[in-house]
């Protein structure tokens, strides 16, 4: 069967966003040294921010990837803003750990671009950990580039 992209419910995000916000912390305690906490906090505050709405949220694509009946993972997107207007951001792409290695991360972005053309979305743009090569192979393989880099060394206080 092949995997779809639907419309993501206000239940389907409730479900989910517990996990998004503790990945996003769990990402910034590693990378970026914050402490859990403030790291949690700043993940709520910026989900928050970035979907007043919920799902409803005016140019927020949110999507569910389907196999048949089986949700498989999700795709955050917004539209172009005032401040990036040729450019849609892809804020989270999730596979389920049960259905990883399958390419339906792939195909999620592939969906994701054709529903974007229809919107004549010029370019298309996402953020990734500079560790996680998984991630950065697939993108690399779909065509994306480095357009910019950012670099951090952590530092000893007091020594």
């Amino acid at each position: 069967m092949e995997l779809t992209l639907t419309p993501m419910t206000a239940q389907e995000l409730d479900r989910l966003l517990g996990a998004l916000q503790q990945g996003y912390a769990d990402d910034l305690v590693a990378h970026r040294g914050m402490t859990p906490q403030a790291a949690l906090d700043r993940s709520v505050s910026q989900i928050r921010e970035s979907l007043p709405a919920g799902a409803a949220t005016e140019g927020a694509l949110l999507r569910v990837g389907r196999v048949g009946d089986t949700e498989v993972g999700w795709i955050w997107v917004t539209l172009p803003t005032a401040a990036a207007p040729d450019q849609a951001w892809i804020h989270n792409i999730e596979v389920h750990e049960e259905h990883r290695g399958r390419g339906y991360a792939r195909r999620m972005i592939q969906l994701i671009e054709a529903e974007l053309t229809r919107h004549d979305v010029p370019e298309l743009g996402l953020n990734v950990f500079g560790t996680n090569a998984v991630a950065i192979g697939l993108y690399r393989s779909l065509g994306f580039e480095v357009t910019s880099q950012q670099m951090a060394k952590r530092l000893t206080p007091g020594s």
